[in-house]
């Protein structure tokens, strides 16, 4: 750019980064409620859209530079498709997925029950990731719904104890096909719907789940919730006393007891669970049904003409994924050991998407990171309450800036051309001969 017209383009960049940040920042920070009054305190978002503006001109200066141009142009480069593609020379990464496993394992032994507790709401949010993931990220059908699928789950627990005195391990494997047959109603309604429509109607479907579950106070308790209760392995109880008919832990192995035993098992078993569906997503996505729902991602024209049955392609996506849905609700209510509809709101809908964005749609790595990343995160920012969303939706503008795409690309195989084709002429040239 001419140097001459730089100061030109900063004063125009600054006036114009002033007069947003004092309409965003401003009634924010600018009007603070006490009690039934508000106090007028402008001098803060005058010192915030202060600090932006010299931020942005900063900026703007740096990106004239050589290294600006360069970090510009390699930007431009991420921006670009979504998808890589292998040179067939990859080999799997065998020992570093052998060590993330076994430090996981080992998480409990190293950390305190918060971490613990962490950890182990940072799992359920891979499992929700990785099963919106199938529908949005595979599939490409926008769900905003999706947040009912992990209600029924938790409430498949907590009803199923309370009216059939059914326990922790058949709700586990009763939640993925209860929940699957949700997605199987959700999805029949939604097989001609796309984009924007196919958005609102999950949205109400959610809400609908979410409503009745408020609302069913004879059946579900209403805002009251209901409770959910402790796991149990081989008839042991993971409580001080036996409430379940069984033997607590501690006294079968003659130990102390401590309530950490329970957040272990739930740990790791939940561990083993993600564990078994990550490596599921990857085997589905090189099998021929992945295959049929990216290609009705890209296109569902071309699909249907070539044959492509696309009801029974969409009904699978949306039935793996919410069956993945529903067994990481019956891990919530476990760990929470009580459920009730505020924790089942659209918040919870639009969290799982951004996870999956931000990973990289169809990117199962991407996914698994990003989980981690979203739900480590707030707790790491703690210490800072009262900014903490603010530097939580700043870090997720630059991420979307600097990886557009995900933090994973989704990578595809593709056959090169050998050596053969080389060796034709020197065929045709020996016939020849002959």
């Amino acid at each position: 750019m001419d140097n001459a017209k730089i100061p030109a383009k900063l004063l125009k960049e600054a006036v114009f980064t002033f007069v947003l940040s004092l309409i965003v920042f401003g009634p924010i920070s600018g009007l603070v409620l006490t009690g039934f009054t508000v106090e007028n305190k402008l001098a803060r978002p005058l010192i915030i859209a202060s600090v932006v503006t010299i931020g942005r001109v900063l900026f703007t200066l740096f990106l004239e530079t050589s290294l600006g141009r360069r970090l510009i142009a390699r930007m431009a480069g991420t921006a670009g498709s979504g998808v890589t593609v292998e040179s067939g020379n990859e080999r799997f990464p065998y020992a570093a997925v052998a060590i993330a496993f076994a430090v996981g394992l080992a998480f409990p032994l190293m950390a305190d029950e918060y971490w613990l507790g962490v950890a182990i709401l940072a799992l359920i949010y891979v499992l929700l990731g990785l099963g919106l993931n199938i529908v949005v990220g595979l599939a490409g059908l926008l769900d905003l719904g999706f947040v009912a699928f992990y209600a029924v789950g938790a409430y498949l627990l907590a009803l199923g104890a309370q009216y059939l005195g059914l326990g922790f391990w058949g709700a586990l494997a009763l939640a993925p096909l209860i929940a699957a047959f949700c997605g199987m109603v959700l999805a029949f309604p939604v097989l001609r719907m796309h984009g924007d429509y196919l958005a609102i109607v999950t949205l109400g479907f959610g809400e609908i789940i979410r409503l009745v579950l408020n609302n069913w106070l004879d059946f579900t308790g209403g805002p009251n919730g209901a409770a959910v209760p402790a796991p149990t392995f081989l008839g042991l109880e993971f409580t001080r006393t036996a409430r379940q008919g069984g033997t607590p832990f501690h006294e079968f192995f003659g130990i102390s007891y401590s309530a950490d035993y329970k957040f272990w098992f739930i740990y790791l078993v939940l561990f083993l669970v993600v564990a078994a569906v990550i490596y599921v997503v990857n085997r589905l996505k090189s099998m021929p049904i992945g295959r049929l729902w990216e290609a009705l991602r890209e296109d569902e024209i071309a699909c249907r003409s070539l044959g492509v049955n696309h009801v029974a392609t969409k009904l699978s996506a949306f039935m793996l994924g919410a069956s993945t849905g529903g067994v990481a609700g019956v891990f919530f209510a476990v760990h929470q050991g009580f459920v009730n509809p505020t924790s089942f709101t659209f918040f919870e809908s639009a969290l799982i998407l951004a996870i999956v964005v931000l990973g990289g749609l169809g990117s199962t790595l991407g996914v698994v990171m990003a989980a981690l990343v979203l739900t480590i995160l707030p707790e790491v920012l703690r210490d800072f309450a009262e900014y903490r969303v603010l530097v939580f939706g700043i870090l997720m503008v630059v991420m979307m800036v600097w990886r557009p795409r995900g933090l994973v690309r989704i990578k595809r195989p593709a056959f090169f051309p050998s050596s053969a084709p080389a060796a034709v002429p020197a065929l045709a040239a020996a016939e020849a001969a002959q």
